[in-house]
């Protein structure tokens, strides 16, 4: 049997599913770019042919990346249920949802950052080296403000990604838009719960792609 809501019943459920999603993918974006970006300086400066090579140490950071990234999300919400539990003290919540898309989300940012400084000019590295600078001059004045533009379409891209991710986490109780759809659109059959939140995401999704592809083609523009 389908239940339907009034207006005033159903517009609070949907902003506080909004602002628990905005919530989750904020933090996790946060974190993913923390984690992330040095992982990523790493793996490109570690190569054979980097200015750091080390291969091992690459060969160990490219594995784990390539497994986070080989996992599929919802596995993985449900593998680190324990994990989760011992860092946040619960598996419930917009906080604790916050912990596998993180982990979930952070070695795909990786690979996108080291395909960015790929496309840094290598005639610059060699020049801050010629001049005696060191490996902080080179990832500070030439890595990470001449990949800036693809960096933040990578971001976006990342960011993107984070709010479907924040949608599965509703299959394990992860609060937000996705715990809504699923216990009150889903279970209850409530069609008004299911567009609404679809509508929300899509919205969403759109404001980012948007915002971010303004930024980048500010910045490609100033260069």
């Amino acid at each position: 049997m389908r239940s339907r809501l009034a207006w005033e019943d159903l517009w609070p459920l949907l902003l506080d599913g909004t602002l628990d999603t905005l919530y989750m993918v904020g933090l996790a974006a946060l974190f993913t770019v923390i984690i992330g970006l040095p992982l990523g300086v790493l793996l490109f400066l570690t190569r054979r042919d980097g200015v750091l090579p080390a291969p091992k140490l690459n060969q160990v950071i490219g594995s784990v990346v390539n497994v986070g990234r080989s996992l599929p999300f919802i596995v993985l919400l449900i593998a680190l249920i324990p994990f989760t539990r011992l860092i946040v003290g619960t598996t419930l919540g917009s906080t604790a949802a916050v912990v596998p898309i993180t982990i979930g989300a952070f070695p795909f940012f990786a690979r996108v950052v080291e395909n960015a400084l790929d496309e840094v000019d290598k005639g610059r590295i060699e020049a801050i080296l010629s001049m005696g600078g060191n490996v902080w001059h080179i990832i500070g004045k030439v890595l990470l403000p001449e990949a800036l533009p693809a960096l933040l379409a990578g971001i976006t891209l990342t960011v993107v990604m984070l709010i479907g991710f924040s949608s599965m986490a509703g299959v394990i109780g992860g609060g937000g838009l996705g715990d809504l759809a699923i216990r009150y659109g889903y279970q209850r059959f409530n069609d008004q719960v299911m567009i609404g939140t679809v509508v929300i995401l899509v919205v969403m999704v759109q404001l980012v792609q948007s915002m971010g592809d303004r930024l980048v083609r500010r910045l490609a523009h100033r260069r």
